[in-house]
């Protein structure tokens, strides 16, 4: 498999695990939630009441913003129709921000801590952080191969 179906296929499967994040999330409600315990921002967070309108622009605790994932759905068409370095960079960019985003999320952070186990929360947080990893090192290659 050459490096540009690689990405591809990595890519559509983290699409996928956000498109599912997403699901999982507004049904849950769980909101996005970037607060730390030392910082002193309180503004860094959404509500559970309107997590399907910030899902649009602020994205949830299991997935970016919708804006984002239709950026990476373009993305991933155009480095599937053939070799496009544009388009295989901006998947590197989207997993580059994705990857520490998840880990920055106050309900995946729970989830992959001892103790935090949900039984489709858990493996949905580590698959969406896993393939996005996968995506920044995969865009970041010097070419996207044929």
């Amino acid at each position: 498999m050459t490096p540009r179906r690689l990405l591809v296929a990595i890519s559509t499967g983290q699409l996928i695990a956000g498109a599912t994040g997403w699901a999982v999330a507004v049904r849950r409600r769980r909101n996005w939630d970037l607060r730390r315990p030392w910082a002193p921002w309180g503004f860094l967070h959404g509500t559970p009441e309107h997590v399907g309108r910030d899902s649009l622009w602020s994205g949830t605790a299991y997935s970016a913003p919708a804006f984002m994932l239709a950026v990476q759905l373009w993305a991933i068409r155009r480095l599937a129709a053939g070799p496009d370095e544009g388009a295989r960079r901006l998947l590197g960019v989207c997993g580059a921000v994705m990857a520490p985003g998840y880990l920055g999320e106050k309900y995946v952070r729970a989830h992959v801590r001892p103790g935090g186990w949900d039984p489709v929360e858990t493996p949905l947080v580590v698959a969406s952080i896993t393939l996005a990893a996968g995506m920044a090192a995969l865009g970041s290659r010097a070419a996207s191969g044929v």
